[in-house]
């Protein structure tokens, strides 16, 4: 996923076009709240993927993230930018995704069959062609990258995303995750030096090239999220 998926938008949350659209939502404006499901669900599923790397649920909580989105309406106040408003949305939705997933553990994808135990219950398929080495590697660098990414702490891993993909400034994260200026650019800091320190083994030259968050390609985006 490019990491530059973000409408562009003014720092003034007044001069901010979609919280202009969002004032027009509060008000019942429904072809409004389209727009801004337009801009925004690309950017939304590229965030909910890279805390939960599961293209579906990625879908399914994007979708669930503009419902959220259209009941919360009357209550919205022009404090921040629209999309500081909107990613606190998501990310308290992955918060109790993954609180469920906790309480509620899913199969795992090497589970046997009651009827034959040599096969799993879910089989990854093996999407490689002949001669396709280099994009097997290339896909193995994105494996490592989401893999790093999950291990992060909760905090770490959505301030890094944000700044990378979300290209919200420190103060917006820091609304987000309810932290100060200071310790959210701590979080930032520690999350790249943490994904640094895991990946750059793997990489030929031995240099670090560019922030290893902005290499995964994120889900397929197919389709459109609705209401």
């Amino acid at each position: 996923m490019a990491a530059n998926l973000m409408p562009d938008q003014p720092t003034d949350p007044g001069q901010d076009p979609d919280t202009l659209l969002m004032l027009r939502v509060k008000r019942g404006d429904r072809d409004s709240f389209t727009e801004l499901v337009e801009r925004w669900k690309h950017p939304v599923i590229g965030f909910i993927y890279r805390t939960l790397p599961d293209p579906d649920e990625a879908e399914d909580l994007a979708q669930a993230t503009f419902v959220q989105l259209w009941k919360t309406a009357a209550r919205y106040q022009p404090t921040a930018r629209f999309s500081t408003f909107l990613f606190t949305i998501a990310r308290n939705l992955c918060l109790n995704e993954i609180r469920r997933r906790v309480r509620h553990p899913a199969d795992s994808l090497d589970e046997p069959r009651p009827e034959d135990e040599d096969h799993p219950l879910r089989q990854i398929e093996d999407r490689r062609q002949p001669g396709a080495d280099a994009e097997a590697t290339r896909s193995e660098l994105f494996r490592l990258v989401d893999e790093a990414l999950a291990a992060l702490p909760e905090k770490q891993r959505t301030a890094l995303i944000l700044c990378r993909d979300g290209e919200l400034s420190y103060e917006e994260i820091a609304s987000v995750l309810g932290t100060s200026l200071q310790a959210t650019k701590s979080l930032i800091h520690r999350a790249r030096e943490t994904l640094k320190g895991r990946l750059k083994p793997y990489l030929g030259s031995g240099e670090w090239q560019q922030d290893p968050s902005a290499a995964s390609p994120g889900p397929k985006k197919t389709g459109s999220t609705e209401h």
